[in-house]
């Protein structure tokens, strides 16, 4: 599904991203619920970034990717969590493009999700080439999603991709809490791989 969103485009730029799990809904430009094998999963568009809320036997997890003011996470390269019911592991790249690469890249991305019975993406009045899009599925006990961020003032599309599985139950259970996790700093500059 694709959404204009109904608020003007800001001058914000990639490494102005953060990275939270765990964090209130914050307030949505645009909300899409998708329904996968029994998870309830919302995608939450908020500008220049997003929200994706899986249901509770994901843990409530609530991964955030947006401009955090005051926050101390930047945008990871890579994260992995365990949790006493689940796993997450997320990953993170920014391309630079040219300016005609990049029109053609956000055109490409923007159909692909529009045309996804479970993808969603907002773009913004007078910019096209500006948009947030996530795509979501269920996959062998994995909810996965992908997500795009453009920034066309500077040539920067953020692409991240999230796994989420659950795992069996060892002991008695109780609330999820975190058993390790790791955390790889995104590096900065030019394209990676």
């Amino acid at each position: 599904m694709l959404t204009t969103l109904k608020t003007a485009y800001t001058d914000t730029r990639a490494h102005d991203l953060a990275w939270d799990l765990g964090r209130a809904p914050l307030p949505a430009l645009a909300c899409m619920d998708v329904e996968l094998d029994g998870t309830h999963v919302q995608l939450r568009l908020l500008g220049a970034s997003h929200q994706v809320l899986l249901g509770d036997d994901f843990g409530g997890c609530c991964e955030t990717v947006a401009c955090l003011p005051g926050s101390s996470t930047p945008l990871p390269l890579g994260v992995s969590k365990r949790f006493t019911g689940w796993e997450y592991e997320f990953a993170a790249r920014v391309e630079r493009l040219s300016p005609s690469s990049f029109s053609g890249r956000a055109q490409e991305l923007l159909a692909l999700v529009a045309d996804h019975p479970n993808g969603f993406a907002g773009t913004f009045p007078g910019a096209p080439s500006a948009f947030t899009a996530l795509l979501v599925q269920r996959h062998e006990g994995q909810i996965r999603w992908r997500t795009w961020h453009s920034y066309p003032q500077e040539g920067s599309l953020v692409s991240t991709r999230t796994r989420v599985a659950t795992r069996a139950r060892r002991g008695t259970g109780g609330a999820p809490g975190p058993e390790g996790a790791s955390v790889i700093p995104l590096r900065r500059g030019p394209a990676m791989a």
